[in-house]
């Protein structure tokens, strides 16, 4: 099943549907989703404050009051000395206490943060979890590296998918375009020889995240869905959570380096190749215990289908398929749901004067009835939430 196990939201989202219907007692929901019926009503709740299920999110934690605020008097010299030295909270702490105040090196951290003197380089930070599957195929990460100029004129982005746990490199291959069809067509050559992964960990990037759609969906990542693939995203601005693609690529870059960039794409595909080969069965992995990649892989014994099965909703559910645009026709109106949906069939399930649609296991948009209003509501898993 696409994107396993249902997150928090989905779980919310559910739990409110069922109990705004009236057909089920709190009771009875609470246990079978095995919260408190004090969370129940939380959600509940929540809900109805707002009338809007994006409430469901977590909410801000921040209290409304800050009793133990910085005083400004104290905050106004933080940035003095920061401006003055550009030092981080763990020396400007000494001379602050030469001056008699006491604040901790992240109050301090915390006040350069807040008023913006920080710079791209200073905000580089470790990845927020180091984290390695336990067996092949739980995860493959995919990543396009930046641009190599052939003959001044033509341009090659190489595509790598590498496993997670035998860092072995499922495919590199050579793009002259990170387009949707180049990619895809790479992927399936893959897939068909490896089989499928559990998972993918992409960042937001071309073809595989789309920004405009508010929850990321691209007809690409659509595709991986349907195979039962569990999509996950990096954190923006940190290449530090796809770690493992990130040395990759750097490793591949000192080889190309070594050997000579080649000047052609028949050159690079061939070196590419040669790399790959060098990479997965002869190069001692340090991570590895000195074992090559290709002597901790295993393929995946999900196969590639190329013809997925149409997704089946329960019975009796309003299914409905949008338009060629990704809209949807409902009581009279069109609603603009997703580009990347456009063609596919959706539930429509209706919760008071709210319609929330439904693409396979996963809620991706919220139409507002009594306004017209539509917003996404489901974004997809990030690294820092694993």
């Amino acid at each position: 099943m696409p994107w396993k196990g249902a997150t928090v939201m989905e779980r919310r989202f559910e739990f409110v549907l069922r109990a705004r219907s009236g057909e089920e007692s709190i009771s009875h929901l609470c246990r079978e989703f095995g919260i408190s019926r004090k969370t129940g009503h939380k959600w509940l709740k929540r809900y109805k404050d707002r009338g809007s299920a994006t409430t469901l999110f977590d909410q801000s934690r921040r209290p409304h009051r800050s009793p133990q605020k910085t005083p400004q008097k104290y905050e106004k010299r933080v940035i003095e000395l920061r401006k003055l030295y550009g030092w981080s909270g763990r020396k400007l702490k000494k001379l602050l206490q030469a001056e008699g105040i006491d604040l901790s090196r992240s109050t301090i951290d915390r006040i350069i943060d807040r008023n913006g003197l920080i710079g791209k380089r200073d905000r580089r930070r470790p990845a927020v979890k180091r984290f390695q599957r336990s067996k092949p195929n739980e995860l493959w990460q995919m990543d396009i590296k930046g641009e190599y100029i052939l003959r001044g004129v033509e341009r090659c982005y190489p595509l790598s998918l590498l496993d997670d746990h035998s860092r072995f490199a499922v495919g590199v291959f050579a793009l002259n375009a990170p387009s949707r069809g180049q990619v895809m067509k790479c992927v399936v050559e893959c897939f068909e020889e490896f089989g499928v992964p559990d998972a993918m960990l992409m960042d937001h990037g071309t073809p595989w995240w789309q920004s405009k759609n508010g929850h990321g969906l691209t007809r690409f990542s659509v595709d991986l869905i349907k195979q039962g693939i569990e999509l996950i995203y990096g954190s923006v601005g940190h290449p530090q959570t796809q770690g493992k693609v990130e040395r990759f690529h750097q490793t591949m870059k000192r080889s190309l380096k070594h050997r000579g960039v080649p000047q052609d794409f028949a050159g690079m595909r061939e070196a590419l190749r040669e790399f790959r080969y060098i990479y997965n069965e002869v190069r001692p992995h340090q991570a590895l215990d000195d074992d090559t990649p290709a002597s901790r892989y295993t393929p995946s014994r999900t196969p590639y289908d190329s013809h997925p099965r149409q997704w089946s909703y329960p019975e009796g559910a309003d299914v409905r398929k949008l338009n060629s645009a990704g809209c949807l026709d409902y009581a009279g109106s069109r609603s603009f749901i997703s580009e990347a949906l456009a063609g596919e069939r959706v539930w429509c399930r209706r919760i008071d004067d709210l319609l929330v649609i439904r693409y396979r296991h996963m809620y991706v948009r919220e139409l507002d009835l009594s306004t017209g209003r539509t917003t996404a509501v489901v974004r997809p898993v990030e690294a820092k939430d694993l």
